[in-house]
């Protein structure tokens, strides 16, 4: 059963436990920053920040509002990193994770440019660096356990369950609570669907959400690869009629130089 998360925005408090949860549990170390102008700490995702969460302050319908943002991988249905992948270090597996394989990893951080949510992260301060991100707790959903961050939420902002289901539940607290809700669910259909659903008080685009198209990013990757076969046979065609065509203009110049005498010997 593909396992999915509901994030309700009008929930978060912004106190970070699980940002916190997310750091205990996989081992990360905290890391030194420097807020400029802004309440995020750190001011972004990183090699040991696999969750964190965005401050917003936003007006709108005439009123000012914080806004609180949980950032992590999106754990996408039709995941674009798995894809761009030449090596099958990420793969999505059948719980709703994309799962990142460091032993197969060979550095070339085609995922960070596949991803539309710029999760993956290198590790640019280490001798052999790898990519990091969100696990989606794997090994606690193994166990039949919430992930730990959405264990850690104190205000039920995270709701782990069946994605259907959890499609359901939003359109639920839409109906019961109509002027509370934007009314639309991020990740429901952006880029194919993703594991990670939002819900919000404001339009998504006032929290920096990516306006993506409904259709996997993996739809473009699976034309190339399909192309590719045709593409190579064509240019192979094309430049072995190039050289065998110069070859007999050489061969027809080379016989209109050459003198009588020549011609007869």
């Amino acid at each position: 059963m593909s396992r999915a998360v509901l994030v309700d925005l009008t929930r978060c408090i912004g106190c970070r436990a699980c940002q916190v949860a997310c750091k205990a549990w996989n081992d990360n170390p905290g890391e030194l920053t420097l807020c400029l102008g802004c309440y995020d700490n750190p001011p972004d995702l990183s090699a040991d920040t696999w969750t964190m969460i965005q401050f917003n302050e936003v007006e709108f319908a005439d009123r000012l509002q914080w806004v609180f943002v949980k950032r992590q991988c999106m754990h996408c249905e039709h995941p674009g990193c798995v894809s761009a992948c030449p090596v099958g270090a990420l793969r999505k597996l059948e719980n709703g994770a994309v799962f990142y394989d460091e032993k197969r990893c060979i550095g070339c951080r085609y995922c960070m440019m596949a991803c539309p949510f710029r999760v993956p992260k290198f590790e640019w301060d280490t001798a052999v660096p790898l990519i990091r991100k969100c696990s989606f707790c794997v090994d606690r959903l193994d166990q039949g356990l919430q992930p730990a961050c959405v264990k850690a939420c104190p205000t039920d902002a995270l709701t782990l369950g069946d994605r259907e289901e959890l499609i359901a539940e939003a359109y639920r607290r839409f109906h019961a609570r109509p002027g509370k809700y934007w009314g639309e669910i991020y990740g429901e259909r952006e880029i194919g669907g993703t594991s990670w659903m939002y819900i919000s008080p404001v339009p998504f685009s006032e929290l920096g959400f990516p306006d993506l198209e409904t259709w996997p990013v993996t739809d473009w990757s699976e034309i190339a690869t399909l192309a590719t076969p045709g593409v190579m046979v064509g240019a192979v065609a094309l430049l072995s009629g190039t050289y065998l065509l110069t070859k007999y203009h050489r061969q027809q110049q080379s016989e209109e130089s050459s003198t009588p005498a020549e011609k007869e010997e």
